[in-house]
């Protein structure tokens, strides 16, 4: 049985969301979903104040469905460690940020900072997201350290900023500064990618599966080593997700070493 939440009007002001999560109002009943409190400026506005309460009974467990243009609303999924929750609409800044598990489906555009600190879990956006996907918080060391994050669209500025660990899987373009000061993990990107990507970066790998790929920087080395055996089992793992990447065991890789301006042992790898 699933929660559902129709947006009936748009807030003046941003909400805070993270109290939206699907265990936690799992076991309220409609009357308490009602009137629980959501941050509306330095004021708490009544869930149902804005929202069309209702359970369906369709046999999705720990489910909560957020169904309008949810653009005011910012840290959707916040912290989530279980359950689903499908947004039907554009959602603010923030979404799926510190996850550690579950899953989020948006289905429109999300802003700033989706998907930053995760931990777990899968984060997928069928729109385009804004800057600082998959990055670090404002004054913190570390970004995304586990989960995944696919995004259908396109991408902004500084993508996978200081990525630790986890997938981050780009079908269309990002702008500059993608996986700039990689620590490790992952990045698929799938169409164009901005100026300076990689910039700084230590480890980790990042893959460019569209026909257009950039120029690698001078401060990145040709490697002649023989990596076929590794090439397709991460070919293998991206082409599940379609797209750009649907043909990626099939092709060849060359591969580029860096960013040495800071000693890195990034790699770069270039499908053609």
């Amino acid at each position: 049985m699933s929660l559902r939440l129709r947006l009936r009007q748009a807030p003046t002001l941003r909400i805070d969301a993270r109290a939206l999560a699907p265990l936690a109002l799992a076991a309220l009943s409609v009357d308490d979903v009602q009137r629980l409190g959501l941050s509306h400026g330095r004021d708490a506005l009544a869930l149902a104040e804005l929202f069309d309460v209702e359970r369906v009974d369709d046999g999705a467990a720990d489910t909560l469905v957020l169904d309008g243009d949810l653009a005011r609303f910012d840290v959707i999924g916040a912290g989530l460690a279980g359950g689903t929750i499908e947004v039907r609409g554009p959602v603010g800044d923030s979404a799926g940020m510190g996850m550690t598990g579950g899953r989020l489906v948006i289905r429109g555009d999300a802003r700033d900072l989706v998907g930053c600190s995760m931990r777990g879990g899968w984060l997928e956006v069928h729109g385009r997201v804004g800057d600082f996907a998959a990055s670090a918080l404002p004054g913190h060391r570390d970004g995304m350290r586990g989960g995944t994050l696919l995004v259908h669209g396109a991408s902004g500025a500084r993508l996978a900023d200081s990525l630790r660990r986890g997938t981050v899987v780009v079908l269309g373009d990002c702008g500059d500064c993608a996986g700039a000061r990689m620590v490790a993990g992952t990045l698929a990107l799938g169409g164009r990618c901005g100026a300076h990507a990689g910039w700084g970066m230590r480890r980790g790998s990042l893959v460019f599966a569209g026909t257009a790929p950039p120029s690698p920087p001078p401060t990145f080395v040709p490697l002649c080593s023989d990596a076929e055996v590794f090439w397709q089992l991460l070919a293998r793992d991206l082409a599940r997700f379609g797209g750009p990447f649907a043909g990626l065991p099939q092709r060849r890789v060359q591969r580029w070493a860096g960013d040495v301006a800071v000693q890195g042992h990034g790699e770069w790898l270039l499908a053609s």
